[in-house]
């Protein structure tokens, strides 16, 4: 069987219309796919230039959101387009102090799932509810090296006008509106977690996971609300617009689009 090569530079996942809205806006040229093996969803593909050379990108949105569709429909993205880079765009709750607001862009450089745990009873855990206790049991994921010192040298730079936090994010299968829960949970296991989202930690476990070539993961959220009782819907369109604009000038400028197949994260060295 001959090895398979890369097919595509870039495949763009959103969880919601809202950030598959913002994302589009990206480009001009989309054209729609739908697939007989896969009627539940439809693929948009089109073309951006970065280094001089046209390059190839995919963008299509889970059917509903969560954890699980993220990393159904990644895998899926993945097998069918072989993407160098796998991006998620869209929003995510602030939960990085007073340094942070609307619209600003969060990029994890370690992705960890705060929701794994044990339900026992509440003289036996750390974390209580009622007559109820939890022993949390996080796993967590990072991002690959290279891409994490191009975030932070972007994340200091005066080339673009993205204010940009480079953190842990926290994802769970729960909508935060309650700050006391973003504190107990979250900053007491990891406190330096800048953002929180629903979704994240599935891109880089399937990226992780998937067959090789292996694309490089890569989450861009901004800041649409801070997981509070505050929590509203009026910046997640303001939010969806800085996360996929931060994530076209990453691809234009700053993304390379040259490593091979056997390069990639995960991969096995090639014998000789």
């Amino acid at each position: 069987m001959a090895k398979k090569q890369y097919d595509y530079d870039v495949a763009l996942m959103t969880a919601v219309v809202v950030e598959t809205t913002a994302a589009k806006r990206m480009l001009d040229n989309w054209t729609a796919h739908n697939y007989p093996d896969d009627p539940y969803v439809t693929y948009f593909t089109g073309t951006f230039t970065s280094g001089g050379k046209e390059r190839k990108i995919v963008l299509a949105q889970q059917s509903q959101m969560g954890m699980t569709a993220c990393a159904l429909l990644s895998m899926k993205v993945i097998e069918r387009f072989r993407p160098r880079y796998l991006i998620m765009v869209g929003i995510a709750a602030g939960i990085g102090g007073d340094r942070q607001i609307y619209g600003d862009v969060i990029v994890p450089d370690v992705i960890w799932e705060y929701s794994t745990g044990k339900f026992v009873g509440a003289d036996e855990a750390p974390i209580r509810f009622g007559d109820v206790g939890f022993l949390p049991r996080p796993t967590s994921l990072e991002m690959d090296p290279d891409l994490r010192t191009l975030i932070d040298k972007v994340s200091q730079s005066k080339e673009h006008e993205f204010m940009v936090h480079l953190g842990p994010m926290a994802c769970g299968s729960s909508v935060v509106a309650n700050r006391s829960f973003v504190e107990r949970r979250v900053h007491a296991l990891m406190p330096g977690t800048v953002g929180l989202d629903m979704e994240s930690y599935s891109i880089f476990y399937a990226a992780r996971n998937c067959t090789a070539p292996r694309p490089k993961a890569l989450v861009i959220k901004s800041i649409c609300d801070y997981a509070n009782n505050e929590k509203s819907d009026q910046y997640q369109k303001f939010a969806a617009y800085t996360s996929s604009q931060f994530a076209k000038w990453l691809m234009e400028n700053k993304l390379d689009f040259e490593f091979k197949a056997g390069t990639e994260p995960g991969s096995i060295p090639a014998e000789g």
